[in-house]
This record gives structure tokens, sequence and C-alpha cells, in this order.
């Protein structure tokens, strides 16, 4: 097996960033790359097409790592994604569809199945493909959990993989992460580390040197090199660790306030609408940061009522009812739409406890939650324009008279609600819907066009900084080449 593990000391190190880095990188150099990862833990999802031609789900990180690498996202690249519910309790999706929940009292009992069907998925994308580029989750030294461990070393040890440990020096002991995370490895497992990589350093890097020295000294592990802070560069992401990244350039005239709900899903919905160069997309959370608002979005979330009884003791509820008295336009997305129908029935327990709520009352449409997950690619149009985009909920909407429809959704004046994530990706719909509810001129801005120059601008940065032909030639050459980098650390 031919592969690459890229882990980290912390979560968010920069693993993803890497990840779709050599992606990028090793297609460049003509080589039948293919992204992974094991289990995903995030709400921040993509539908694609499965084995059998149905829709399956996967992490958003590794449809776009599947962009980079030049291949079509399947959910072999991520076989195991498990959507929090809540803090205690994850819904698991298997393959691209729903396999039940795990809880935190049975969290490793609960998926030695899972670790099983995770293997067997690389082990089928092992046999199509020349290289795979494993990411990993978390940190791999998370001693409490090594034992059904199947994403960090249970997986380098299934496949015999080098290990690569990601850090993030503007965190701060970026050096003590990565010598504790190699001490507190099993010997087995530190045989199979074979350097690092640091991430987001800015500075004059000889100043960095010295502990570069000193760090390979002491591991017997080589740097393979250091990637400079860059601004610029956010992708799609898996949590909402990153959610102010968003913001727009100074000089933006329009203020767009992305409700951040406290189960907030697939906000990269907004994502095109932080490439507007007069939009300022910000993430609210009070009734002052949404007072000024040209624009509200109600975004996607894994818990709809939950999350809509947290908008009412914010007191956003008023501040949105409001903010669409004074004319001023609304958009709903998923849940965030449901939230602005009438009742939300739920008589299932799809979501929680709760059996019925009143929503909003803004849009004259009923939410029925039902067993079975809705995973589509829907295309239509809308406002005059071609438009498209993805569908994954439980909910079950019923359209009354007084609205119109929109996007597999509702719209009635200035307050629209659709079931399509990712629709304002499209160029065409967003251009139609900005001129609709704010009164602009389309822009000139591309959206696909943009997210490939984000991906190749990471391609290129680890062109720059990183030894992208050493971490090709570890990821090519034979099981054991971890060992001979240099043995153990003391423990």
């Amino acid at each position: 097996m031919s592969g690459l593990l890229v882990a980290g000391t912390t979560s968010d190190a920069g693993k993803s960033v890497v990840t779709t880095g050599l992606c990028r990188a090793f297609a460049r150099r003509g080589v039948k790359v293919v992204p992974y990862k094991a289990q995903n833990m995030s709400n921040n999802s993509m539908v694609c097409a499965g084995p059998d031609g149905k829709s399956a789900e996967i992490g958003r990180a590794q449809w776009v790592q599947a962009l980079a690498a030049r291949v079509t996202p399947e959910p072999a690249m991520n076989p195991v994604l498990l959507k929090p519910g809540s803090d205690r309790r994850s819904h698991v999706v298997l393959m691209g569809h729903p396999a039940g929940e795990v809880s935190s009292h049975d969290w490793e009992e609960g998926r030695r199945h899972l670790a099983t069907a995770a293997h067997a998925a690389y082990d089928d994308l092992a046999s199509r493909f020349e290289v795979i580029v494993a990411e990993g989750a978390g940190s791999p030294a998370e001693i409490n959990l090594r034992a059904g461990d199947y994403v960090n070393m249970g997986l380098a040890r299934h496949a015999g993989l080098p290990t690569v440990v990601v850090g993030d020096i503007d965190r701060g002991g970026v050096f003590a992460a990565m010598y504790g995370t190699l001490a507190l490895l099993e010997p087995e497992d530190q045989a199979l580390i074979s350097g690092f990589v640091i991430n987001k350093f800015r500075g004059d890097a000889r100043l960095l040197k010295p502990g570069l020295d000193s760090l390979e000294s002491l591991t017997q592990r080589r740097v393979f090199g250091v990637l400079p802070w860059e601004p610029s560069l956010w992708l799609d992401s898996e949590d909402a660790l990153d959610l102010e990244g968003r913001r727009a350039p100074a000089g933006a005239t329009r203020k767009v306030a992305v409700v951040r709900l406290p189960r907030i899903s697939n906000f990269t919905d907004v994502d095109a609408l932080g490439l507007e160069p007069d939009l300022d997309v910000v993430f609210a959370s009070s009734p002052a940061d949404v007072a000024d608002a040209d624009l509200i979005v109600l975004p996607g979330t894994r818990s709809t009522i939950s999350d809509l009884a947290w908008l009412r003791s914010r007191g956003l509820d008023v501040a949105i009812l409001e903010h669409v008295r004074r004319g001023r336009p609304l958009l709903g997305i998923c849940g965030g739409f449901q939230m602005l129908g009438g009742v939300i029935a739920d008589p299932d327990g799809v979501e929680g406890s709760v059996a019925e709520v009143e929503g909003l009352g803004l849009l004259d449409v009923r939410t029925d939650f039902a067993p079975a997950k809705n995973l589509r690619l829907p295309t239509g149009s809308a406002l005059g324009v071609e438009a498209s985009g993805y569908e994954i909920h439980h909910g079950r909407i019923t359209r009354g008279d007084g609205v119109a429809e929109f996007l597999g959704g509702a719209q009635a004046g200035n307050v629209f609600g659709t079931m399509w994530h990712g629709s304002l990706e499209g160029d065409a719909l967003r251009g139609a819907f900005l001129a609709a509810t704010l009164g602009r001129e389309p822009s000139s801005v591309s959206f696909s066009a943009a997210r490939e120059r984000r991906l190749d601008l990471i391609g290129d940065l680890v062109e720059e900084h990183l030894d992208v032909d050493a971490l090709l030639d570890l990821a090519v050459s034979p099981v054991g080449r971890a060992a001979s980098a240099g043995g153990g650390t003391e423990r």
C-alpha cells in the first residue's frame, strides 16, 4: 500500500491544509492520488454520488480535497462521518448513509464496527489509486482513546503508513507539542512517525532554525518544511473553529449577518457571499449584531428545534422579526428555513424529545421530521436563472397558499427560505438573489474560479515550503521506511 498519514498535534493544527496541498502537488506530478479521512466529526458535509448511483454524504473537507486531487468525490474518502447532535451524542453516517448513533458512554465499543468499515474503505481506495493522502483527526497522542483508534495511529498500523505530524506554531509551544506527541506514543507507533511540518509561521525564518535543529536532533526525525502564515488561505471547513476568517476586506458597504447557531451546519453556504467585494459577512449571536444588517441569513443546523429555542432565549427572534418588519431581506437555509415557518413537528424524535414547536411564523410552511434522511443533488431555476445545490435533511416541508416556491423552499415578500445548500455558489443565482434583495448589480465574481485559485494557492505554498519530493518518496517507499528514520525517542 502506498500512502501517507498527515496527523496533527491538535485539532485545527493544519492537517486539512497540508493534506489538500499535497493532493494538489502530487496531482500536478501526474500521480493518481486520493484523499482519505477514516472518521470525520463535522456538521459540514456534502452530497456526492455513491458506487450504487445513489446520493451519499461525506465531510465537506474531503469533498474539497478530492477536487484538489482532481478526482471525483466518493463515500470511501470519508467512510465514517459523525455529526454531533449534542455534547454527548453523535449521529453516524457510514459510507454515505445514516447508521444510527454513538454516544460518549459507549464510545469505544460503539465504534468497533466503524473501524472495520473504515479500513475496508481504505483498502478499496488503495487498490484503485497510486497514493492515498490520509488525514488524521485531533491528535494521535490522545492516549485515553488509543485502544479504539482507527483514524490516527490505528490507521497507520493497519496500512503501514509513514506519518507526518503538523503543528501550529501560531498557538505557541509547538516544539513541546511535537516532541510530546512522539514521546507519548507506543514504540510501534513511534516507528511510523517520519517527521514534522510547522504551520502558520510568521517572522524571520533564521530565528526558527535553532529550534528545528534541536527537534530533529532530539527526535531523530526530520522537519519536512515550514508553511508560512497566509491570511488569505482558508478552505471549506470541518467545524466552526474558523468562522471569523470569512470577513471581507475594508471598504465593504453592505453587512450580511449570519446567525451563529450552536449546532450550525454547512456554514460554507455563505462563503460565496464573502467573496463579493461590497459585502461584509459577519457571524452574529446577539440582537445587537443583527440590528444594522442589510441581509440576515439563518443557516443550516443539526438541531433545528433546540437552536430555535436558543434563538428565542437570546432575543434574536424579536430582532429578526423587526428586521423583516423594516422591509429588509431574510434568507433561511435548510434548518434555518424551517425555523421561519409555522409548525415544526418531530413525532419520531429524530432530533430529540420535543415533539412539536411553533416557528417564527414568517412563511406559511409546515415541517415534519422523518427518520429517513433526504440526500439529493437538485437542479432547477429561481429568480429567472438556473440553479443547483444539494439537500441533506430529515425535515419534509409542506407549503401553504401564502408562499411561492423557491429552491425547494418558499418565498413571501422579502423572506426567502430554501432546502438547497450550496445554491449561492452558482454565480447567476447569487447575482439574481442579491439584485432582488439588495438591489445591486451582479458582480464578475466566479465562485468556482475562486475555489480553484485557493486550491492552487495551497498547492503553491506546499510546493515552495515543503519537501514535496521527499514526502512523495516517503509515501511510495516500502513499509518500514518510517522506522529507518531513526528509531524512537525517550519516553
